[in-house]
């Protein structure tokens, strides 16, 4: 299927692998998620996803009461939610998502990424009208019927939904995503993974090569602590 689709597999593996980093990086989440919205996941429904992300990482439930009891104290970090946007090697768009507490820091760390792997960061706004940002929700597929699930969740802000493999895969704008939980919460429905995503409106086709090119900046920059995500609108078809 290409270098690309290999390269999507094994980099959510390798991503996860990393039980340090990952167990950092929830912990971010979570402290973003109560800044934003209290400590109780259930007015707060950012942190009921932050929640979900660590128990599918299988972050011990000490550690999520540990980070949600930092979160509030007096001697809270205050990180702060910034958002890049440039161009990876041909013309590749990329956003670069990260959560830190010391900002300088981390924009030279991410321009230094770009330059060095040949692309370049640009301004706010240059690359971000070409995506579009979505929440993804993945429930167990056994004994759903499709059909009557998805008219049940459209008043929940249900856009689209699809079975991969055993899994149902539910996706709703970045704005309904909290109201997408609450339906599911309502059905009684385990949610097993969920995520914030920012889908391209096209995509950029490139040579094995090319690929090459774009997935070295792309593996660099989510190797950097601060960064929490990097989306990009090449083919990985």
């Amino acid at each position: 299927m290409g270098r690309a689709f290999e390269y999507r597999k094994e980099r959510k593996m390798k991503r996860w692998a990393n039980m340090a980093k990952t167990f950092t990086r929830i912990g971010r989440e979570i402290a973003i998620a109560v800044k934003e919205g209290g400590a109780d996941p259930e007015y707060n429904p950012r942190l009921r996803l932050a929640i979900q992300n660590a128990k599918t990482a299988n972050m011990p439930k000490a550690n999520v009461e540990n980070a949600i009891k930092k979160a509030v104290s007096k001697d809270a970090e205050n990180y702060e939610e910034l958002v890049y946007e440039g161009y990876a090697p041909h013309g590749v768009a990329v956003i670069v998502e990260t959560a830190t507490n010391n900002p300088t820091r981390t924009v030279a760390s991410v321009r230094h990424i770009f330059s060095k792997y040949g692309g370049n960061l640009s301004t706010s706004g240059s690359v971000d009208y070409m995506f579009s940002r979505k929440a993804n929700f993945k429930v167990d597929a056994e004994g759903q019927d499709m059909e009557e699930l998805e008219l049940t969740l459209i008043d929940f802000g249900l856009e689209e939904l699809r079975r991969e493999e055993d899994q149902i895969v539910l996706t709703c704008a970045f704005e309904d995503y909290g109201n997408l939980q609450k339906g599911l919460e309502a059905l009684n429905l385990e949610v097993k993974e969920s995520e914030l995503l920012r889908i391209p409106g096209h995509y950029k086709e490139l040579s094995d090569e090319e690929v090459e090119d774009v997935i070295k900046l792309i593996e660099k920059m989510e190797e950097d602590d601060d960064v929490t995500n990097v989306f990009h609108n090449m083919n990985e078809e």
